[in-house]
């Protein structure tokens, strides 16, 4: 079954184009009447009017003139109408029909987007995101279909260009559902605002009442009325990210690993975010006194917004630094301490919160929760808003007493504005510790180079969110800056790790092997990898990518 019908911009050039040969043919009618009452009038001449409308197609059309010159010699009045009809014509037919034909024939000549799927045991996405994004990175990752649904002509044409798979019909139609063959989908994400996820849930279950819907929300109190409308799970990641980015926060100014990632009984994960002034600032790796603390293992870092896995020796660690390290929980505590500045440490203030949205309030009532200090600023004066004003005004960050903060929470829905937030906080308060939320992965890196200490992709934490619902794979943290996952490596049975070498070809790090219900957390060189392990794999989204790639 296919979806029929012109996008609206083609059915508004035809209409254009409609419109303007009909005025066109009556121009030319006009001019007609014209011709045969001015030869009658000045030349005397009975001329019919199919022989003026004849003599008006040729001048416009600039196609000659037969025996009808004879009139206009000796009369200026004719030759005068005559140049007139000349001028009217190039513009007309020249011109000014260009600019109607030309988006017809441009149309005609792209590559329209298809209207149907034959695809089966395939993932739909409703609407195209940065979130839907992600996770048709993970879903490629793991060789899954998909097909992408979207209502908006240009941009399914575009993707559709750049390899994606997709499929141009409006989501909240069950025509739609049905042409990308709804009734065979694995699954049916509903990636659109709160309420057309509402309307697609409704349609997806008329279709196909068996297959597995999963609705993103924006806003958590609408999350029964999803479930109410059928929708199977319903993945929040505002909210997560609004605790994660707390939780660094928190962790900011204290000792104890409250944002651990745990793998298993006393084994945990854990990205260490270095501060000015802490004892490990400005040494290389090997002069640090990391290497003195037993059961610890530093697996990757961030230099300035980019991960390196394993940092080399001489990497020298500075304030922008980010430690990502496995180990025991008193042995990371012991790390912690030595990545926490003494002057932070004992400074007395309180967490600014800029932008109380969801994942701003989220993590206000995460610091809360947690006793820790915090103040909340926003543009709009609402409950819970303690400082009302721009953040990337100075006057706001010094009435906020940003120079006494611990650090600035920027929880804003715009990603421009959040690093130029964090310009204006590192020239206010350069010690005030920056944490971010970024809404696209691709300005992660802009808010690192403009001093931000922490940033957290809302697309990311989805994108992991949904992948972890729709597939088998187990993504333990999807609110930290790398990937964790617990799954099965097929291309790795009856290999030894060294034999593997899975760091070398992937930037991966086999952290743990789950056996028979055991973790072994010193997974050692010689561990040969069986059918029936489950292995806990860290490193970013695209090294996670590659391993599956190589390995799954």
């Amino acid at each position: 079954m296919s979806i029929s019908g012109d996008g609206p911009g083609l059915s508004k050039a035809k209409s254009r184009l409609g419109r303007y040969l009909a005025g066109a043919a009556l121009l030319m009618l006009t001019y007609s009447l014209i011709y045969r009452w001015a030869v009658g009038f000045f030349a005397g001449e009975d001329v019919s009017f199919i022989q003026s409308l004849h003599v008006v197609v040729e001048t416009f059309t600039t196609t000659g003139y037969g025996e009808q010159t004879r009139f206009w010699v000796d009369y200026p009045p004719l030759l005068a109408l005559s140049i007139v009809m000349q001028l009217t014509g190039v513009t007309t037919v020249f011109l000014t029909l260009p600019l109607f034909l030309v988006p017809l024939v441009e149309d005609a000549l792209r590559t329209a987007p298809p209207t149907s799927s034959s695809l089966t045991d395939h993932v739909i996405i409703c609407t195209f995101t940065p979130r839907g994004d992600a996770l048709v990175d993970e879903l490629d990752a793991m060789n899954m279909e998909y097909v992408v649904l979207e209502s908006d002509r240009d941009l399914a044409e575009e993707l559709y260009g750049q390899g994606y798979e997709v499929v141009h019909g409006d989501p909240e139609s069950a025509d739609a559902l049905e042409a990308a063959n709804a009734s065979d989908a694995l699954a049916i994400v509903a990636d659109d605002d709160d309420e057309t996820n509402a309307s697609i849930i409704l349609a997806a279950k008329e279709v196909a009442p068996t297959c597995r819907v999963v609705s993103l929300i924006e806003d958590p109190t609408v999350a029964e009325y999803h479930r109410y409308a059928g929708a199977d799970q319903v993945v929040s990641p505002r909210r997560l990210l609004g605790e994660s980015l707390a939780g660094k926060a928190t962790t900011s100014v204290s000792s104890a690993l409250g944002d651990a990632i745990e793998i298993g009984e006393d084994f945990e994960v854990a990205e260490l975010l270095v501060q000015r002034g802490s004892p490990v600032e400005g040494k290389s790796i090997a002069e640090s006194d990391i290497g003195d603390i037993p059961g610890v293992n530093v697996i990757g870092a961030w230099f300035s917004g980019k991960f390196v896995s394993p940092p080399a020796p001489d990497d020298v660690i500075d304030e922008h630094t980010i430690l990502l390290v496995v180990g025991r929980e008193k042995r990371l505590e012991e790390l912690r301490s030595l990545t926490l500045s003494s002057a932070r440490r004992f400074r007395r203030g309180t967490i600014i919160v800029a932008g109380y949205g969801e994942v701003g309030s989220t993590a206000a009532e995460t610091l809360a929760s947690s006793g820790v200090p915090h103040l909340v600023v926003d543009k709009v004066d609402k409950p819970g808003v303690d400082v009302v004003g721009d953040i990337t005004d100075p006057k706001t960050l010094a009435e906020a007493k940003v120079t006494e903060a611990r650090g600035v929470l920027l929880a804003l829905d715009d990603d421009t504005t959040a690093v130029f937030a964090t310009l204006v906080s590192e020239r206010v308060s350069e010690e005030t510790e920056v944490i971010a939320r970024a809404n696209e992965t691709e300005n992660i890196s802009k808010l690192y180079r403009a001093g931000a200490d922490y940033v957290l992709a809302l697309s990311t934490v989805a994108g992991r969110m949904l992948a972890s619902t729709v597939l088998d794979e187990e993504v333990i943290a999807p609110q930290s800056q790398i990937e964790i996952v617990r799954t099965q490596a097929p291309g790795l049975v009856g290999q030894t790790l060294a034999e593997a070498d899975v760091r070398a070809k992937t930037n991966c790090t086999i952290i743990a092997v789950e056996r028979e219900g055991e973790l072994i957390t010193e997974a050692g060189p010689d561990l040969r990898v069986r059918r029936e392990d489950d292995l806990i794999v860290a490193g970013i989204d695209e090294d996670i990518y590659r391993f599956n790639e190589l390995f799954g």
